[in-house]
């Protein structure tokens, strides 16, 4: 079953009804791991643990669908699991690590507003069309050049670039308070 066409509503349908299951978690996999995997770790510097909470992110929204769980934004309700998944571990490391105060420095703000950053982008994402999404991810998350992605989506090289830079206009137009209030602060 091709379900590269479909659009997360549809995937998300699919899911509810319990129809092709695996195919539609897979699906769900090729879009958004890239996405995942870059936001955990942004938020996990050890690689190896924004690793295994990668994964766990993917298997607990595997399991949220056999509990007929409602949602409807995916990519927000990954990023949801991940996030809460790093923060658990970081308060679980906290507990168990001492940290000096004089190890703490300004790198941990550069750091966070970085985070803080990268999830707004992210929760940006949803607010945009799905084909700009689309483009946006796999640009900017996968890597891809113009090329690659004009022909993975069946439109022109011409027609990727714009739809990148229309996606990027749309992004930053909703971040531009936070870049604002960013600026003023820095």
């Amino acid at each position: 079953m091709n379900l590269e066409k479909y659009t997360d509503k549809e995937l998300a349908d699919y899911l509810r009804n319990g129809n092709c299951k695996d195919d539609v978690f897979r699906e769900i996999y090729r879009r958004y791991s890239p996405m995942i995997a870059a936001y955990c770790r942004c938020l996990i510097y050890r690689r190896d643990v924004a690793e295994d909470i990668f994964q766990e992110t993917f298997i607990k929204f595997y399991q949220s669908i056999d509990k007929n769980f409602e949602f409807a934004n995916i990519p927000g309700f990954l990023t949801t699991i991940a996030k809460n998944l790093s923060f658990n571990y970081q308060r679980l490391k906290k507990n168990t690590v001492e940290i000096e105060e004089n190890t703490i420095s300004q790198d941990v703000n550069l750091q966070y507003d970085n985070k803080e950053l990268l999830e707004l982008i992210i929760t940006s994402l949803d607010l945009i069309d799905d084909d700009y999404r689309e483009i946006f991810i796999l640009r900017e998350f996968d890597g891809m050049n113009y090329s690659d992605i004009s022909e993975k989506l069946d439109i022109s090289v011409g027609n990727a670039k714009v739809r990148f830079l229309r996606a990027k206009q749309k992004i930053i137009s909703v971040l531009s308070p936070y870049l604002k209030d960013l600026s003023k602060n820095g």
